[in-house]
């Protein structure tokens, strides 16, 4: 940063600091808010933006080599007239980081000079043409895009310290996304009653990086395909030079076939819950007391107050024997 620019920075703290400074208040014969004839000036030169980070991250796109690496190997265009992959991928994600909810929230920042501006576009895609970038892609392609990614993901860890590559966590999880779509591709009902998809996220847990995330029919179950991307994570990991692989995951993602495989590497362990069989109680019940020990797990607060009785309101004398007498009644008392 520039020192004019830190210097402006630093004056602007120090005035609201000091209009914030504690005072002893005289009665105040007017309102706080005081302003009545308020002026609006357009700028020729200056220009506002909400989301005055945009720049940094495309930025942050550009330095890591994200931009040339999706050019390089994500091939959806035949001719770039005029926007390359790199263009159209960086423009969802873009569309997401300001706010954007889906792709018509495109066309708000497509008619903002100053966006325009900040990523030193003349214009980028709008929903439409989005749209049919998205259509482009096959499942192959989706994977190619994920791979590329952590290739780059791999360079911005090299410049982490000694001591990030101790342990690598990988968490894997399903979630149900419903959709009010009734003809979308790939789309089933869930076990829960809700139709839509079965996204499968596996995730780097030190840094809350998403590594692979697989949209799935809403009907297959947490663990389909699981495995497989679960490998690949392992492989990126050591890879990236992490020396022990740590792999968790609910009872949905203890694939037994797959246990004795990652327990033969060393370098991977993994934590899964398991569903309580019967046969796996009675060996629960039958482990020596010095193998095990029970689970304390404090509450998140301690509650200060007491319990208060609940109100009833205006209830009847009749009413209110009534109910005492069936409170009684489940205690046991009578």
């Amino acid at each position: 940063m520039k020192k004019k620019i830190a210097k402006r920075l630093r004056r602007r703290k120090q005035r609201i600091q000091y209009r914030l400074r504690d005072i002893s208040w005289a009665e105040q014969s007017k309102p706080m808010f005081r302003a009545a004839n308020i002026h609006y000036q357009m700028a020729d030169r200056a220009g506002g933006l909400a989301y005055g980070g945009i720049g940094m991250m495309h930025l942050l796109a550009k330095t890591t080599g994200l931009i040339k690496a999706i050019d390089d190997d994500l091939e959806l265009l035949k001719l770039h007239l005029p926007y390359h992959e790199s263009d159209h991928v960086l423009n969802i994600a873009y569309n997401i980081l300001c706010n954007g909810d889906c792709l018509e929230d495109i066309e708000r920042l497509r008619n903002d000079e100053v966006y325009l501006d900040a990523l030193g576009a003349e214009r980028i895609p709008d929903p439409t043409t989005a749209g049919d970038f998205c259509r482009r892609y096959t499942e192959q392609d989706v994977q190619t895009l994920m791979n590329i990614i952590n290739e780059v993901r791999l360079r911005v860890w090299a410049k982490q310290p000694d001591e990030f590559f101790e342990q690598a966590v990988i968490d894997a999880d399903g979630t149900i996304a419903g959709t009010t779509g009734e003809c979308k591709e790939g789309m089933d009902i869930s076990y829960k009653g809700i139709w839509g998809y079965h996204p499968l996220l596996i995730s780097l847990a030190n840094t809350s990086e998403p590594l692979y995330l697989i949209n799935r029919s809403g009907n297959c179950t947490s663990s389909d395909g699981a495995a497989g991307y679960l490998d690949q994570a392992i492989d990126l990991s050591l890879r990236a030079g992490f020396r022990k692989i740590l792999v968790r995951g609910d009872t949905d993602f203890s694939q037994t076939k797959e246990l004795d495989r990652w327990d033969e590497d060393e370098r991977v362990t993994f934590i899964f819950g398991i569903n309580a069989m019967r046969n796996l109680e009675n060996r629960a019940d039958n482990l020596p007391d010095g193998l095990w020990r029970p689970l304390l797990r404090p509450p998140k607060y301690e509650v200060s107050t007491e319990p208060r009785q609940k109100w009833l309101g205006h209830v009847p004398t009749g009413r209110l024997n009534r109910l005492n007498h069936l409170r009684m009644s489940k205690s046991g008392l009578w």
